[in-house]
């Protein structure tokens, strides 16, 4: 550390020592109305300086400005000299005043107003600010008026080395892959030196590598780091620390420096191959195991990471190679043995397998290094384990006639136990296949009965489930699917496939096909259906119909001749006997109906009832229908609207002003004449019923009814004749008027009289 800062303080001292030799020598005196420059620098800058201002001499001006310069971070006692002014128009009488602005002009640049000496009275730093342009004008000391126009000069900051080499982007970190060879290209770094890098070595660096040997090396000037070490192995170190310096100076003795860090991973490559942990697995498994159940799993160790780890297992040899099977789980990189077949202890106790692990990602680059696979052996022992019977078919078929007698044995189902014991077995029949009972099962044999009849016509096929159980462990059962197929018998006789009517035209032609039926079986042959069709032996010689058999298993009837009358015969009886080709064949008789018709020319039905001929000329008898409906319907309104008119709706409460009744009420007290108006209450008179303030209602009819008692009542012819005798009404006031409302308004009938 003492040295670089001797070092140091040499290259600081040096310019100055070489300054203060010349600067005697670099006063110069020009001509008339020339100018006159002093500044720090070597004595070829100053021959260069007289030379630009004998060129420049033509010039009015009494001054011709060249660049100053000035060391940066200069710190003496003194403030350190940049140079002096001075114009020719300066007698020496100092009557001549120096003025200085611009860039730091008063306070980081200071000039003697009478000498023209510019002095740095601040420290200097390049990396801030490399140059300053000022301007200097002569200006009478007195007055201040300019001698000549100003001028611009520029000071320029020399520099020196005092900035160290920086690594901006680091610390830095870089990958290459394992197993690289010498000299692979990892990265570059960048460090960056604020110094001037025109003026001197300040800012020229090298790189150099102070940690990370022999690993890596890096190129001093371009600073591109590669491997110093071929076949670096990431399985036995993967990371590495480089320390990287860059130094100024070009590396030489007193330059500045600075260092990062470089972080290289070497990444995995394939070049390791899978190896398992062990040579030889022992497993055991129930014989009852479950098909897919994992038995056991087995694992290839792989150094490399990644993909590069990953293997597939097989199953390459072995007796048990058709029995289990052998799959990769991915998650945890190891072997899955499953079963694939159902065990059988009693047949075979175990089984030996070679088991075998190779990468799926193989690196042709590393492919010397030997086979990327390996393998193992596999025993797996299977235990015994009480199991259930077992049927000696998984399904079976059987066949039975359907005219088979009851308890005849249909078929039977063995089955055994595989252990060793060798239980009995005992059959029964799931009744829940054979809700309706049509099946038994000897439980010893397993041999198969009906229990009731069969009918292929009603159902072809029957599917019931036989169960088979040990008696010396009712929990083993097993249970096989029976299907049960129903065969045919010519046990139905043919018939007609529907109801056929047939219709006569009474204009028809001898000939002429009148109807084609088919015939129906309701059984099912093996050769299809075959039918023949005949008349009754005493109708064989009909007269008036014939058959005759079609090509399709049809049978056609045609009429004998014409001339068919319908009010003689109107509907005629045709038995056919139909039989079939069955072994025994059956038969049977259908009788047609056949109606004579009235037809029009071209052969249509019109009318096929003997009432036709009774009708009106042009008046069919869907017409007379159509007028006998709109008949019932008229009677029907006039009925509805009678019904209504009858059934007009009354008020449901009786009120005073409409009330019809023509009671009198007869007592014999005698009255006051017209003035008595308190000897009674014609109120009652109007509504007996309301005298309890009760009022009946006609919308319902009371439950029990109890009429009101009532005084005598005067027959109303009575009444009539003796209001009119008295002369207090006329014939017409009697019908319009209630007599009560009169009796009460004129008060003319008084107690006692009519």
């Amino acid at each position: 550390m003492p040295e670089r800062l001797a070092e140091t303080l040499m290259d600081l001292w040096t310019p100055l020592i070489i300054l203060w030799i010349t600067l005697p020598s670099c006063v110069y005196t020009a001509p008339m109305n020339q100018a006159h420059v002093l500044t720090t620098g070597s004595p070829l800058e100053l021959s260069r300086q007289s030379e630009d201002m004998r060129i420049l001499s033509r010039s009015k001006r009494g001054w011709v400005w060249n660049q100053m310069f000035v060391l940066e971070e200069f710190s003496g006692p003194e403030p350190i000299l940049v140079g002096r002014l001075h114009t020719d128009l300066d007698p020496g009488s100092k009557k001549i005043k120096y003025i200085l602005s611009g860039d730091g002009a008063g306070t980081i640049f200071q000039i003697n107003d009478i000498t023209g000496d510019i002095h740095a009275i601040k420290r200097l730093d390049r990396e801030e600010k490399a140059e300053y342009t000022l301007t200097a004008q002569a200006v009478d000391f007195e007055t201040n008026k300019p001698l000549e126009p100003p001028s611009e000069f520029i000071i320029k900051v020399q520099d020196i080395n005092d900035n160290a080499p920086e690594f901006l982007n680091g610390p830095y970190h870089a990958t290459v892959p394992e197993m690289s060879i010498l000299g692979t290209s990892v990265t570059n770094v960048t460090a960056t030196d604020a110094d001037d890098p025109v003026y001197g070595n300040s800012a020229k660096l090298v790189y150099s590598i102070l940690e990370g040997q022999p690993y890596f090396s890096i190129e001093p000037e371009t600073a591109i780091i590669k491997t110093a070490l071929p076949n670096m192995d990431r399985e036995a170190k993967e990371e590495y620390l480089v320390v990287i310096q860059a130094k100024d100076m070009g590396g030489h003795s007193g330059g500045l420096s600075g260092t990062t860090t470089l972080t290289v991973t070497l990444t995995d490559v394939n070049d390791n191959p899978p190896k398992f942990a062990q040579s030889l697995y022992h497993f055991s498994v129930p014989e009852d195991v479950v098909l897919g159940t994992a038995i056991g799993r087995v694992k290839a160790n792989d150094q490399d990471i990644g993909e590069n780890a990953q293997s597939s297992y097989d199953i390459i040899d072995g007796d048990g190679t058709a029995l289990f099977e052998i799959t990769s789980d991915a998650q945890a990189q190891d072997g899955v043995i499953r079963l694939r077949k159902p065990l059988d202890f009693e047949t075979k106790k175990s089984y030996t397998l070679k088991v075998e692990a190779a990468n799926i990602h193989i690196d042709p680059r590393f492919s010397s290094r030997g086979p990327f696979k390996d393998t193992a052996t596999v025993k797996i022992v299977v235990e015994d384990a009480d199991e259930p019977p077992v049927f000696s078919s998984p399904t079976y078929l059987l066949e039975v006639h359907e005219n088979a007698a009851l308890n005849s044995v249909i078929g039977q189902v063995t089955a055994r136990d595989p252990d060793i014991t060798s239980s009995p077995i005992r059959f029964s029949i799931d009744r829940h296949t054979d809700l309706e009972r049509q099946f038994n099962i000897n439980a010893d044999d397993g041999k198969i009965t009906l229990a009731t009849p069969l009918d292929r016509e009603l159902s072809v096929w029957h599917n019931i489930t036989i169960i088979a159980t040990e008696i010396r462990n009712h929990s083993q059962i097993s249970r096989v699917p029976v299907a049960i197929k129903v065969l045919d018998v010519n046990d139905n006789a043919p018939e007609f496939a529907s109801e056929y009517e047939a219709f006569l035209c009474e204009n028809g032609k001898p000939g002429q096909v009148i109807q084609t039926v088919s015939a129906m079986d309701k059984d099912d042959p093996k050769n299809g259906h075959f039918f023949l069709y005949s008349l009754l032996p005493e109708m064989v010689n009909n007269p008036n119909f014939t058959i005759k058999k079609n090509e399709d298993n049809s049978l056609s009837i045609l009429a004998k001749h014409n001339g068919f009358n319908r009010q003689k015969q109107e509907v005629y009886l045709l038995p056919i006997v139909i039989s079939d080709s069955g072994n025994p064949p059956l038969s049977s008789t259908s009788t047609l109906t056949i109606r004579v018709c009235g037809c029009s020319n071209d052969g249509v039905v019109q009318s096929c009832n003997v009432e036709a001929y009774v009708l009106p000329i042009g008046l069919s008898m869907g017409a007379l229908i159509a007028i006998l409906a709109c008949i019932i319907l008229l009677l029907v309104i006039v009925v509805l609207f009678v019904t209504l008119r009858r059934h007009k709706n009354e008020p449901l409460i009786i009120k005073d002003d409409e009330d019809v009744r023509e009671n009198i009420i007869r007592y014999d007290d005698e009255g006051g004449g017209e003035e008595d108006t308190e000897a009674f209450d014609i109120a009652t008179l109007q509504n007996p019923d309301g005298i309890n303030g009760f009022l009946p209602r006609k919308d319902i009819k009371p439950d029990l009814q109890f009429m009101p008692r009532l005084p005598k009542r005067l027959p109303k012819r009575n009444t009539r004749e003796c209001c009119l005798k008295k002369g207090t009404m006329d014939h017409s006031d009697f019908k319009e008027k209630k007599i009560s409302q009169d009796f009460k308004r004129k008060g003319e009938v008084t107690k006692g009289t009519c």
